[in-house]
């Protein structure tokens, strides 16, 4: 099993895309370590110092100006805990949980919070151990943090809550103990320190955006294999083209259709018999998806930054002995990344849906209607066209922006809030929607290639040979389902990806994504 430093800094993407896809275990870093005990000290100095000091020894937003006797500030950091655990809907994935987890631990890593290091090795032997926090999805605004569902983290560091142990649900002091762990006492900024974050809905972007990238991945792949099956040309994706727009996305996915439909007898036939121009589902590609790929890119660099962000209030500063209260809480960036991811996957899908409606219309495509070779008694990709026509429709409604729906909370003194949760949470169903409408181009890209009866390139026959590996020719009916759900498999295990990247491979080895 692998093991991951969390350090001070940017522990960057790979790490989070592998804690995401894989169990790995955790260690804090040196600096981490140090950074963690310093603003500790800061706090325990401004305790000493007296005087009101906001998620110290104060209430909390509304009520900030209510000072807390000194004997009571550990139940202070208690109680916001208990109150604000009230999440509800389904939990979060593992995958997701140990991610928001790792990310927390990060953001207090970074030397800015105020909490003990020992506060910080019990969630890191929590993570080591798998004892994953029951985090409901549903209750946060994504503004001053992701307040109920890491409640629902701290919860179980102080012995209350559940956890999943060995797959099953575990009240968490008993889990805590059976892995000779014991809850924390909460001290001064702790509860806090716990709560203020942005870590949940980070954690559902950035899952929304590893999936989705390898979601974009697939669609080009798809795209460059039904450009083959309709004859389609393959000058508009000639690099003179892209490099006059300057569009650094646009001009990768030209180069990797170019790639992709390298040496095959398609090309010829193309030249000789292709129209003049295709329809803008073939010939736009490039322009569609680079797009996309621009957002994507734009979308993993806001959520690289935010995963090693300090996002609690107030934020201590060790080197000046301060402690200062902000609003980095407030998960607009996080917010904005979501409903950006939410428009590249909806439109992912529907360049993909429009390019299946070709193949399926023989007065554009050349080939038989809806794919069959006996139009009447067969219906062929007629449904499948209707299903994918639906599932875009879906995405559409689900890809309205979540950041500009805001709604006031504490009695409108959080006035403006992000929604970024809620933005974020949608995703991973989208991308889900979005591979089963790239399954179903597959099939049809693959039938349309055998009605041509031409040799592909040598990733693109790959590609086909595994469908046909697995599903035979669809151009006389038969139940659907399993053909659709092999193909839906392929999509979403990366599978396709896994045979075409070389193609798109730069001379030095080195894969692009522009």
């Amino acid at each position: 099993m692998k093991t991951i430093e969390i350090t001070t800094g940017m522990n960057g993407m790979d790490a989070w895309e592998t804690i995401y896809r894989e169990r790995v275990t955790l260690r804090l870093g040196e600096s981490a370590t140090a950074a963690i005990k310093a603003a500790h000290k800061t706090v325990k100095d401004l305790m000493a110092k007296g005087g009101p000091a906001y998620g110290i020894n104060t209430g909390f937003g509304r009520l900030s100006d209510t000072v807390i006797d000194e004997k009571d500030i550990g139940l202070l950091q208690r109680n916001v805990v208990l109150t604000n655990a009230i999440g509800s809907g389904v939990p979060l994935t593992a995958a997701e949980t140990r991610l928001a987890l790792a990310m927390k631990i990060a953001s207090l890593a970074q030397g800015n919070s105020g909490v003990r290091l020992e506060l910080v090795q019990l969630m890191v032997a929590m993570f080591n151990h798998d004892l994953l926090p029951v985090i409901p999805c549903q209750g946060s605004v994504g503004a001053s943090g992701d307040l109920t569902p890491l409640a629902h983290i701290a919860l179980t560091m102080i012995g209350l809550g559940s956890v999943r142990l060995d797959g099953k649900l575990v009240p968490a002091a008993e889990a805590l103990a059976a892995k000779n762990l014991k809850p924390v006492v909460l001290q001064p900024k702790e509860g806090l320190a716990l709560l203020n974050g942005t870590q949940i809905s980070t954690a559902l972007a950035l899952t929304g955006a590893f999936e989705a990238r390898q979601a974009f991945d697939s669609a080009v792949i798809i795209g460059a294999l039904t450009t083959e099956g309709v004859i389609g040309s393959v000058a508009p994706f000639e690099d003179r083209i892209h490099q006059v727009r300057r569009q650094t996305g646009q001009i990768e996915v030209a180069r990797r259709l170019r790639e992709l439909t390298k040496g095959s007898q398609f090309r010829e036939k193309s030249i000789k018999e292709g129209r003049m121009q295709d329809p803008y589902c073939i010939r736009c590609q490039p322009q569609v998806y680079g797009a996309c790929l621009d957002l994507l890119n734009f979308v993993d660099t806001t959520l690289e930054r935010e995963a090693d962000a300090v996002t609690d209030n107030p934020i201590v500063f060790p080197e000046t002995n301060d402690v200062v209260s902000g609003g980095n809480f407030h998960a607009e960036p996080v917010a904005f990344a979501a409903d950006i991811t939410a428009l590249a996957i909806c439109e992912l899908g529907s360049l993909s849906e429009r390019r299946l409606a070709l193949m399926t219309d023989t007065s554009l495509s050349g080939l038989p209607s809806f794919l069959t070779s006996n139009p009447g008694l067969n219906s062929g990709f007629m449904s499948a066209q209707i299903s994918a026509a639906a599932m875009v429709a879906e995405n559409r409604q689900k890809s309205h922006p979540a950041s500009v729906d805001s709604v006031p909370t504490v009695v409108n003194y959080e006035d403006h809030v992000s929604m970024a949760t809620h933005g974020a949470r949608r995703l991973v169903a989208m991308v889900e929607t979005l591979n089963n409408i790239l399954a179903i181009e597959l099939l049809a890209a693959v039938e349309a290639c055998d009605f041509q009866g031409l040799e592909l390139s040598s990733p693109l026959k790959e590609i086909k040979d595994l469908v046909r590996s697995q599903v035979e020719r669809m151009n006389i009916d038969r139940e659907f389902g399993p053909a659709f759900e092999a193909a839906r498999i392929m999509v979403k295990s990366g599978q396709l990806v896994a045979i075409a990247a070389g193609a798109w491979r730069n001379a030095d080895g080195a894969r692009s994504n522009a």
